[in-house]
C-alpha cells in the first residue's frame, strides 16, 4: 500500500477508512531509512519507552486492541499486563525495526478487514470499560492516535538521526 492522498469527496465510512490508511502509511514512511541501531534509542531521557521501534510496536497493539477487542468483540491476547503496562513499548529479544514494521503492517491488514463494510454508527460488538462504543468512534481515535504518534515518529527521527520527516 501507498500513502494515497484522502479525496476531498466521499462518504463517511469512506473517508474515515481513507484517512486512517493515509496515517498508517505515514508510519512507514517515517520510519524508512533508519538505521536499526537508532530504532530503539530513546531520545527523551524523561520517556525512556519512546523509541522508533517502541512507538511501532505500541500502534501495534492498539490496532488489535481497538479493532480485534472492541470493534469485533473478539477475546484476542492483551500486548500489555497490568504488572507491566508499558510492555508492548519494550524491545523483546532479537526483535528489530522491520520486523515491528511487518507486524504492524499485517495488523492494520486485520484491522482493515474486521473494519470493512461496518456502518460507522453501528455499535462495536465489544466494550470499553463495561461500555457500548461506535465503530466511528474507534475510528476517529484510532485516527487520532495514529496522527498523534506519527508526531512523535517525527520528533523521535529528528533527534536520533537529524531527519526531518514531511
Amino acid at each position: 500500500m501507498t500513502r494515497a492522498p484522502v479525496p476531498f469527496v466521499g462518504d463517511e465510512a469512506d473517508q474515515l477508512a481513507r484517512w486512517l490508511d493515509f496515517h498508517r502509511e505515514t508510519v512507514h514512511l517515517k520510519c524508512a531509512g533508519l538505521a536499526e541501531g537508532d530504532a530503539w534509542k530513546a531520545p527523551l531521557p524523561a520517556s525512556p519507552l519512546s523509541t522508533v521501534a517502541g512507538l511501532v510496536q505500541h500502534l501495534t497493539a492498539v490496532e488489535s486492541y481497538w479493532f480485534e477487542r472492541v470493534v469485533a468483540g473478539l477475546d484476542t491476547p492483551m500486548r500489555w499486563t497490568d504488572e507491566d503496562p508499558d510492555l508492548e513499548w519494550r524491545r523483546r529479544p532479537g526483535a528489530g525495526l522491520a520486523e515491528a514494521l511487518s507486524e504492524y503492517r499485517a495488523q492494520c491488514d486485520v484491522s482493515r478487514r474486521l473494519a470493512a463494510g461496518l456502518d460507522p454508527s453501528a455499535l462495536c460488538e465489544g466494550r470499553r470499560h463495561g461500555r457500548q462504543v461506535s465503530v466511528r468512534w474507534v475510528l476517529l481515535h484510532m485516527i487520532e492516535e495514529t496522527a498523534r504518534h506519527n508526531g512523535h515518529l517525527d520528533a523521535v527521527r529528528e533527534l536520533v538521526d537529524g531527519v526531518v520527516g514531511d
